[in-house]
């Protein structure tokens, strides 16, 4: 079954084509990072706009990659949340009109999804039931998969995203957007331990997340001392990467002692950064738990992921297109 997935939940415009939710035939992602930066973020107007210009093209360079044409298709997967709606309007009003157009049926995906089942894409990959641990820039989320589309949410965050705080801290520290990659290029040669950044919430035995004070930490931190450069600025990088990968492993582990699952998986944006996955393994490891983490390609956001759980949807609880809407809002 060849499945084309197709997401612009932000500001990657992404398609895919999918074997059967396992074998990925096509991955196409065109990046708007450089019309974003001069912002130093996401404008939703702007992506919108982009994702007008970009996605036919990216949809047709998938299936010239894939060496096949709509014919051939057998099922659309669109992202229909959570996401920018304007974003999100781009991708489901051109899946809805491929699928009206060529008779395929179309099915909508939570974004969050996708991330959790990217790891399905691997040749090593979970089996249900597994903890899932969702980080990026706008979701910092632990859910308990049981099976597919019978997910639980254990925890998130009560203010920024992971991956929103390393873009704010990179801006605190001149560093260019996204922060993500600057922050753990200067971390690998910083000293972790230099500055003892606050880990939230840790005293208890929540597995809510909170990220908005160790930001706020590190500007203090700038006003003291001044804008770091050279050995202070990539200490300041590793010890602030040290403090989001401290949290999250942290409840990760705690959360599938908890609740008694010794399979663990990551996903999103954040989950490629070096010091998260290298402290991950290294804490599975010693609690005795397996970890699954995708390749970087399938961390970010990609048509694939989609392809790959809309798949999943259409064989346990297929949306037809005319249920189909955008929402900007939606929970897993």
């Amino acid at each position: 079954m060849l499945t084309l997935g197709i997401e612009t939940s932000c500001d990657e415009t992404a398609a895919a084509v999918v074997r059967d939710g396992r074998q990925i035939l096509s991955d196409v992602v065109y990046s708007q990072i450089e019309i974003h930066r001069q912002w130093g973020g996401v404008v939703p107007e702007l992506a919108s706009r982009n994702h007008l210009i970009q996605v036919i093209p990216v949809i047709e360079h998938a299936l010239g990659k894939a060496n096949i044409s709509l014919k051939d298709l057998n099922l659309i997967a669109v992202t229909s949340g959570p996401g920018l709606i304007g974003a999100l309007f781009v991708g489901l009003q051109v899946a809805k009109s491929i699928a009206a157009a060529s008779g395929v049926p179309c099915v909508g995906v939570n974004h969050l999804e996708g991330h959790l089942l990217a790891i399905l894409l691997t040749d090593h990959a979970p089996a249900f039931p597994f903890l899932g641990l969702v980080v990026s820039g706008g979701h910092t989320t632990l859910y308990s998969a049981q099976d597919f589309g019978v997910y639980h949410r254990l925890g998130t965050t009560r203010d920024d995203a992971a991956g929103e705080a390393y873009d704010k801290v990179a801006r605190l520290l001149g560093l260019p957007y996204p922060g993500g990659l600057p922050i753990d290029q200067l971390a690998r040669t910083g000293n972790p331990q230099a500055i003892r950044f606050p880990r939230a919430m840790s005293a208890d035995n929540s597995l809510e997340f909170s990220f908005s004070g160790l930001k706020t930490s590190v500007l203090q931190h700038i006003q003291k001392y001044g804008a770091p450069s050279g050995e202070h600025l990539a200490d300041v990088c590793a010890s602030f990467q040290e403090a989001v990968a401290d949290s999250l492993t942290k409840k990760m582990i705690a959360a599938a002692r908890q609740f008694k699952l010794t399979r663990l998986v990551l996903g999103g944006g954040v989950s490629a950064n070096s010091r998260l996955r290298g402290l991950a393994q290294e804490r599975c490891a010693a609690s005795g738990f397996e970890l699954f983490v995708p390749p970087v390609s399938l961390c970010t956001d990609n048509g694939a992921m989609i392809a790959a759980a809309g798949y999943q949807a259409y064989r346990h609880r297929a949306l037809r297109e005319n249920q189909i809407s955008a929402q900007p809002a939606w929970r897993l």
